[in-house]
């Protein structure tokens, strides 16, 4: 049976933590797959303490576009995070809205077709204003149309508040 989790929330929130747990208490054998792209010393320190906290019942896969690369089937799976992922589409199509939702969605699509359950991380980015800078509005609206899909076709969302889960869904 397929199921999806999204775990949303602001920077710091415990999301990770969240999902990491949820994951364990589902399987004695997760999967991680991490999004990120290293792009300087300080994001490459945010991984290793991400990873640190991880022991060695993970399986770890990295991917920064292609998750449907990978068939998860009848495994547990924490995705994280949507935000990084995003903005790998977001890099690879010169910052254009609309080809990188599309992409984003059907590779989302073409990834959470098997059953397995899913537990995908991401970021609540516009709830702090809106930015000047147009590149950064841009990002924002990728990132909450894409919330709001995934949000669409998951079984349970939480919202992480200072470390506290909140079920929205």
């Amino acid at each position: 049976m397929k199921k999806i989790i999204l775990i949303t929330g602001g920077q710091r929130s415990g999301k990770s933590n969240k999902a990491e747990e949820l994951a364990l208490s589902l399987s004695s054998n997760p999967i991680y797959v991490a999004t990120a792209h290293i792009w300087d010393d300080e994001f490459r320190e945010r991984v290793r303490k991400h990873q640190e906290r991880r022991g060695p019942q993970w399986t770890n896969i990295e991917e920064e576009l292609y998750l449907s690369r990978h068939d998860l089937s009848g495994r547990v799976a924490v995705i994280d995070c949507v935000t990084l992922w995003l903005t790998n589409f977001f890099y690879a199509n010169n910052s254009d809205v609309n080809k990188s939702l599309e992409a984003a969605k059907a590779e989302f699509d073409a990834f959470t077709q098997y059953d397995a359950t899913y537990i995908f991380v991401t970021n609540e980015i516009g709830s702090g204003g809106v930015s000047e800078n147009a590149l950064q509005r841009k990002f924002t609206d990728l990132q909450g149309w894409m919330n709001q899909y995934i949000a669409s076709k998951a079984n349970e969302v939480i919202w992480m508040v200072s470390g506290i889960p909140v079920k929205i869904k």
